[in-house]
């Protein structure tokens, strides 16, 4: 079979379009320099290896011999992944929905040979259909604009640069004040839904950075409404489709706003903050539930993203052909039927709603497990023992998961992403903590390690081991990650690595001119192709954590780590730059909102002084991170090299005249009394927190 250009490309997308017979080209000087000889207009396709309806245009439109010859002639045919080059993508997609007010993937976008977008869309089917225009009448049109009517085409161009130009730039400076964190939480209440959870109606998202800021603002201010949307929305997604209530881990999101039925790829950036959001609820409320859901991620990380050698891949495609919706996540009652025994068919049906009529379009028959009735309740319906009822929905969930683990299974994209595994090591570091999960917590220092030893240079990391450098994101993720590998081991190595890093992204992305915040990407990149040049500044998670929210977070930690007064004005300056709009982003800049708590709100600093080995020192040092508690660090110290400068003024005389082992508390100015044993210590980090019962559960 003959290939195009996309052969030797790393990226899981481009591969599978290499034997397609466009003429691709990769994203490239080669690519624009080809439309500018030839004077042809640019197809820009956008998409993901996980993404359905990509994988359903290039089966229906770019694997199709005619479509192919006359793109072939007409234009100059470009594919992106959007995982590979987010930087491309957010350009890009703000560009088409300025066109369209819509986006997603694909991505299909008509350039100039500059670069510069005057048409674009999403899907477009072949012939016509779901409303939408067919692709090649979509191509004709297209075409005949870009020769007929340039001057138009090149005005329509000029203005889609200036929007995006000011639409990437998301700065506006104003006040950080405490009633940021207020109105943030009055519009997630406003657009709450208190039947099902979550936000919104449908599609609905996860969101799992607002639920770690609930649960911060919970601790701080104990009430009915938050903790009503922190359960409500953490039991909702658990209990629905959009978890996989077999293998573990959370699709992406649900199409309803029940949360029952999901499009059904994973992403391990999704996972890694919900697992994080999971941890967090279980170590402050003690809900087995969430403590179940986390411990699905980790075993769904473990089976299937994590490397060995130390890493994750970026994620689970949701199907194995195009007519394919889910099939491998979901069951007929028929299949249910031959796998399992009468009565375990009889508890299972009842409890995931596997019935004779399915939730799929296109196929009826097909049944997304979810929990339709508890255990107490199907006990009592079925009028037999609890202790029976789990039992027997145990062995029937082991016997429908070994039958799954048998049908051909979803593709596995195994690109390390630097941010996104430095986001699933911090997340599996602390189910370590929380759990006791020893092995979570290994392979997640062994990521980080690995993560260190293939940077770029010493104070800069890559998108992935070789590839396209010069992204915020990367570079602020994996210093967070650094921070948490420091608490987690007592090693003060990673906060230099992390200092290294975050001065860095000082020197190359801080907006010194434009009244501050961070560019998602450094100054003087040489890939400065089409609408590259135009500045973004994110502070929106979308849906990841903004980068510069997360850096906000980074600096306020260095400066607790290492008492510089440098990263507190560098953490302030940066919540400044954003604090105009923050009131209007609510739900969607929770990672930007953690930055402004961490300024407004004290800290706690957990210090466990003890020998290395000290088992009264390690179980307290084991106590501190397993707690949740807001704005926290942890220091683990070794008598001999306590470093009184590092520590805030109220804790440093008491860590100088105390003994070893002992655990030391203190939240801004207020300390607790030391602790010399693990008993006493627990009962000092349960002193910190508001009773469990100071609010109302969601029930």
């Amino acid at each position: 079979m003959s290939s195009n250009r996309l052969a030797a490309s790393s990226s899981a997308y481009l591969q599978s379009a290499a034997h397609q017979p466009i003429h691709w080209f990769p994203w490239s000087e080669e690519a624009f320099a080809a439309a500018h000889v030839d004077d042809r207009p640019v197809l820009l396709d956008i998409g993901a290896v996980w993404c359905h309806w990509c994988h359903v245009m290039d089966g229906e439109s770019y694997e199709n011999p005619e479509l192919a010859r006359f793109l072939n002639e007409h234009f100059i045919c470009i594919k992106v992944d959007r995982d590979e080059r987010p930087d491309v993508d957010a350009r890009y997609q703000r560009a088409v929905q300025a066109l369209t007010r819509q986006g997603g993937w694909p991505l299909t976008a008509f350039l100039t040979p500059a670069g510069e977008v005057f048409y674009g869309g999403t899907y477009f089917p072949p012939d016509g259909a779901y409303g939408r225009p067919g692709f090649r009448t979509v191509l004709e049109s297209v075409l005949e604009a870009y020769r007929a009517r340039r001057g138009q085409v090149q005005s329509q161009a000029d203005a889609i640069r200036r929007v995006v130009a000011d639409d990437l730039d998301e700065a506006a400076p104003g006040e950080v004040t405490p009633r940021i964190l207020d109105a943030a939480v009055d519009q997630m209440a406003r657009v709450f839904d208190p039947v099902n959870g979550g936000f919104g109606s449908s599609p609905k998202f996860p969101h799992p950075g607002a639920m770690t800021f609930l649960l911060h603002r919970w601790f701080d201010q104990p009430g009915d409404r938050t903790r009503r949307m922190l359960d409500r929305t953490l039991e909702g997604m658990a209990r629905g489709g959009v978890y996989d209530q077999l293998g573990g881990g959370f699709h992406r999101y649900s199409v309803d706003a029940e949360w029952i039925v999901p499009h059904f790829e994973k992403m391990s950036y999704d996972n890694s903050e919900l697992l994080k959001a999971y941890l967090d609820a279980h170590a402050l409320f003690g809900t087995a539930e969430y403590g179940s859901a986390a411990r699905g991620i980790v075993r769904w990380v473990r089976e299937v993203l994590a490397d060995p050698g130390g890493g994750y891949g970026a994620s689970q495609d949701a199907d194995v052909g195009l007519d394919d919706d889910g099939d491998y996540f979901t069951w007929t009652r028929d299949e249910a039927a031959a796998v399992l025994t009468p009565p375990e068919l009889e508890v299972a049906a009842a409890y995931y709603d596997i019935g004779t009529a399915g939730e799929m379009h296109h196929n009826p028959a097909k049944n997304v497990l979810f929990v339709a009735a508890t255990v107490p309740a199907l006990a009592l319906r079925l009028a037999r023992p609890e202790d029976e009822v789990r039992a027997t929905l145990r062995r029937g969930q082991a016997k429908l998961l070994a039958a799954r683990a048998a049908r051909p299974a979803p593709f596995v994209d195994r690109t390390r992403y630097t941010s996104w595994n430095a986001m699933l090591a911090s997340a599996m570091l602390r189910a370590g903590a929380v759990l006791g999960d020893g092995d979570a917590r290994r392979h997640a220092l062994l990521t980080l390690e690995r993560l260190r030893s293939e940077r770029a240079a010493e104070d800069a990391v890559a998108h992935t081991p070789g590839g396209v450098s010069g992204l915020l994101d990367d570079q602020v993720q994996v210093a967070a990650g650094a921070l948490d590998a420091a608490e987690a081991t007592g090693d003060v190595a990673w906060i230099a690595w992390a200092e290294r890093l975050m001065d860095r992204v000082w020197a190359d992305y801080w907006d010194e001119g434009g009244g501050g915040g961070l560019f998602d990407a450094a100054r003087g990149r040489r890939d400065e192709l089409g609408l590259l040049p135009a500045r973004a500044k994110p502070v929106q998670d979308a849906p990841a954590p903004s980068p510069n929210g997360v850096a906000g977070i980074v600096c306020a930690r260095l400066h607790e780590l290492t008492g510089d007064a440098r990263w507190r004005e560098r953490g302030l300056a940066l919540v400044r730059a954003f604090a105009g709009r923050a009131e209007a982003l609510g739900l969607h800049a929770a990672a930007y909102l953690l930055a402004v708590d961490w300024q407004l709100s004290p800290t706690t600093h957990l210090v466990i002084v003890g020998e290395p080995g000290d088992p009264v020192a390690e179980a307290m040092h084991a106590c501190a991170l397993r707690a949740f508690i807001p704005r926290r660090v942890v220091r683990r110290i070794i008598p001999s090299q306590a470093a009184a400068d590092t520590l805030p003024p109220a804790m440093a005389g008491m860590v100088a005249a105390g003994r070893a082992p002992s655990g030391y508390a203190c939240t801004g100015m207020s300390c607790r009394a030391p602790a010399g044993s693990e008993e006493a210590w627990r009962a000092v980090l349960a002193s910190l927190a508001p009773p469990v019962g100071a609010s109302a559960p969601a029930g």
